[in-house]
């Protein structure tokens, strides 16, 4: 058995005010040659929620529910946030857990999937972190990407079908479900496994609804205009579907987010929606797993693995579980990469 003294929550992080909102960028954007232009349009996308990102309250929600899971079901052990870059911070939080005794923690990032972004970035950050506490720093283990448990497929699957119900019955026959992922650099995608392992996620979500019109597009592409990345965008697949007759309904599906962050709520709640009201096409989007009991049951499972390596890991699909340890040159970073996400 593996033992463990605290929980680790790694986020992405976001401003909680107005004032917050350039400082916040300019650290995201930290080492990378992105136009100050591309960096004030995404400050707009905050702007227009108040300079507030639900980010931190959604994960504050979720640690809060894994909590109590924890509490009932074990291991009772502490939870901590570290953010990558927006307080709660990485080093601070890290820092927190030397003074409070922690020797030795399992980290919970909150990606489902295997990218550079999605996961190697995450445990760069908290090695960079560990270096910046110092000798004492504790230990973190990260727990393996899971987008094919059991009880995510389980969880999105409600989702999914919450969302069809919000179509009206008689238009139910003719909907399309659009499953959409952030937008990476093609540069990136092809040193990891996410697409194939978003595919692996349509196909098992539709067959357990047993709904055979789906498709899966991208959003929130970013970077120079001339740089590669992962397509259809969902504005323009929408477009094809009005010009092209595709459904007379959709269902949006953002299955690459575990909670309904920045992007989604604006360029899915906001600029989606506005398109297909201006096409006149019928749109409903399902909710992220978010703090869906399956889902916290979920984490509360991954936990229980890793301290046990005998325990047997779940997995849905042909791609089976990833490895608890990646190997030292998975999702190596691109070269170039384009403006993080807004969260």
């Amino acid at each position: 058995m593996m033992n463990y003294d605290a929980i680790l929550v790694v986020s992405f992080g976001g401003p909680e005010s107005r004032d917050e909102v350039i400082p916040f960028l300019e650290t995201v954007l930290r080492g990378k040659n992105i136009p100050r232009e591309r960096l004030l349009t995404v400050a707009e996308h905050y702007y227009h929620f108040g300079g507030k990102s639900p980010i931190n309250d959604q994960t504050r929600d979720l640690i809060a529910a894994l909590k109590i899971e924890l509490e009932q079901h074990g291991p009772n052990l502490p939870i901590y946030l570290g953010n990558r870059n927006w307080h709660p911070l990485l080093p601070d939080t890290l820092r927190q857990m030397k003074q409070d005794g922690i020797g030795r923690a399992l980290g919970f990032v909150t990606s489902a999937y295997s990218s550079y972004s999605g996961c190697r970035q995450y445990r760069e950050d908290i090695a960079r972190a560990q270096s910046e506490v110092g000798p004492g720093a504790p230990e973190v283990d990260k727990v393996r990407a899971f987008f094919n448990h059991p009880g995510f497929i389980e969880a999105t699957v409600d989702r999914v079908r919450e969302a069809m119900q919000d179509i009206p019955s008689g238009a139910r026959q003719n909907v399309q479900i659009i499953y959409t992922a952030h937008s990476i650099p093609l540069a990136m995608a092809n040193t990891s496994d996410y697409v194939m392992q978003l595919e692996e996620v349509r196909r098992l979500v539709s067959a357990a609804i047993g709904h055979n019109n789906d498709v899966l597009v991208y959003q929130s592409r970013s970077g120079a205009p001339g740089q590669p990345w992962l397509e259809p965008d969902i504005l323009e697949y929408l477009r094809r579907v009005h010009a092209e007759n595709l459904a007379s309904a959709v269902v949006l599906a953002p299955i690459s987010f575990l909670s309904d962050h920045m992007e989604v709520l604006y360029d899915l709640d906001i600029e989606a929606r506005q398109l297909c009201d201006s096409l006149g096409l019928m749109m409903a989007r399902a909710k992220t797993v978010g703090v869906h009991p399956k889902f916290i049951h979920t984490i509360q499972e991954l936990i229980l693995e890793r301290m046990n390596p005998q325990a047997e890991r779940r997995a849905l699909g042909v791609l089976g579980p990833r490895p608890d340890i990646c190997a030292a040159d998975c999702c190596p970073a691109p070269q170039r990469l384009g403006r993080p996400a807004a969260s």
